[in-house]
């Protein structure tokens, strides 16, 4: 059974900790009733809901549908740490294709703390205990979070079998920092030079302050329906179909194959692509547009060769010749990925939907990615989860938006000041 996303919406994302930041229901509320304006439905359409977050006590995914209404729909909350969003979209593409249901929600949040993640549960097993002691025992250690520890290492295996330079690694940064330049949405829009993120405070290993992605307060949200539902609603338009989506986690190799680029989810990934690829018949160099997850700069290196989007061993090459950005083979991260536009966990798999949705619909404004026929996601969390999604637009001949859809922010800000009930 075909399932689509009609509907998407998030919140700007912004800085934790601050005084007067709106709290997780008022921003899951603002992304859901955007993705349901988007969608041109009421929420008495939808039938269930996943709701992802990392940070917060039981069933604050039916608190956060309370500002939006309460139906009595099934509500599943989701946790599987960075790939909570996508977690979230994976479980309702699932009762869809299943037959259970013709429109869902899926639903990411987050609000943070400031500063590095840690640890909430000292007094029972962490749930990466092995991931930790396992890059401890092969990598490098720091006073580093132990995040960038294991993506730093991750990095610097890749430096020692394939010759890659720390300069590859800032490459990245300075394109999604200057991607995020053209995006409303991201937690930080300033441009820098490649001197300045090589020069910016030393974290792990290659790594400096400005290849790593900040915590951030945010919401995201899609409507994701059967195609039944999509032509009753005359949404073809509009549609984007999930081509596939699948979830992998960790498998023995993740530690038996001695790799710290494993143990920063590079197998997981790689086995999630091959999955799609092999169910959807598409080729690496058919996808124009890819949001990856750049939690730090090593991971997206490393997972340019996991997605398939060049040769094992040549990100160098890749980045070199430009092949990651706008003119070169496939844009990754238009929107400025998780280092530039921010990381609420909860939301940024969705928030990966979002942008891609826009994009194959033509409505990603300064950052559209012409000629695209293919949109690929791929959203990680340690301990672990990978999900990886292949999308393409319904309508291909048409689809313009409707006089009243816009991707912009700050557009939909003054129009929700104009309809407070929308």
């Amino acid at each position: 059974m075909n399932v689509y996303v009609v509907g998407v919406g998030m919140t700007k994302f912004i800085k934790p900790g601050r005084d007067g930041n709106p709290d997780y229901p008022e921003m899951a509320a603002q992304a859901t009733k955007r993705a349901l304006r988007d969608a041109n439905i009421p929420y008495s359409s939808v039938q269930v809901a996943s709701i992802g977050y990392v940070y917060g006590d039981s069933t604050c995914g039916q608190r956060a549908l309370y500002e939006v209404g309460m139906s009595g729909i099934p509500v599943y909350n989701v946790n599987n740490n960075c790939s909570t969003g996508s977690s979230a979209l994976h479980m309702v593409t699932q009762l869809l294709k299943g037959g259970l249901y013709d429109c869902a929600l899926a639903l990411g949040f987050e609000k943070m703390e400031k500063g590095s993640l840690n640890m909430k549960f000292p007094d029972r097993t962490q749930p990466l205990d092995k991931i930790v002691l396992k890059t401890m025992e092969m990598g490098e250690q720091s006073t580093a979070p132990f995040a960038p520890q294991i993506f730093g290492n991750a990095g610097i295996e890749h430096m020692k079998k394939y010759g890659t330079k720390p300069e590859h690694f800032a490459l990245i940064a300075y394109k999604n920092h200057l991607h995020s330049t053209r995006n409303p949405y991201s937690q930080f829009r300033d441009k820098y030079t490649l001197q300045e993120i090589i020069t910016s405070p030393k974290i792990h290993g290659p790594l400096t302050k400005l290849q790593c992605c900040p915590t951030s307060d945010g919401a995201a949200a899609a409507i994701v329906c059967t195609e039944k539902f999509m032509l009753q609603h005359n949404l073809q338009d509009q549609a984007v179909q999930i081509l596939g989506i699948t979830m992998t986690t960790d498998s023995e190799k993740t530690f038996t194959d001695q790799s710290l680029m494993n143990l920063a989810g590079y197998e997981m990934s790689k086995r999630a692509a091959q999955q799609i690829y092999q169910q959807t018949g598409v080729k690496p160099s058919q996808i124009g547009v890819c949001e990856l997850h750049d939690c730090f700069s090593a991971n997206e290196l490393i997972t340019y060769e996991a997605l398939g989007l060049c040769e094992e061993g040549k990100a160098g090459d890749f980045i070199d010749k430009g092949y990651n950005t706008y003119g070169g083979r496939v844009v990754v991260n238009p929107s400025g990925g998780l280092i530039s536009k921010g990381h609420p966990l909860g939301a940024t798999g969705l928030a990966q939907c979002s942008e891609l949705c826009w994009q194959l619909r033509g409505m990603a404004e300064e950052r559209q990615v012409p000629g695209l026929q293919y949109a690929l996601q791929h959203n990680i969390g340690l301990g672990g989860a990978c999900i990886v999604a292949l999308y393409k637009k319904y309508n291909t001949k048409s689809g313009r938006p409707r006089k009243d859809q816009t991707s912009n922010p700050d557009v939909l800000e003054k129009l929700e000041k104009e309809q407070p009930k929308l």
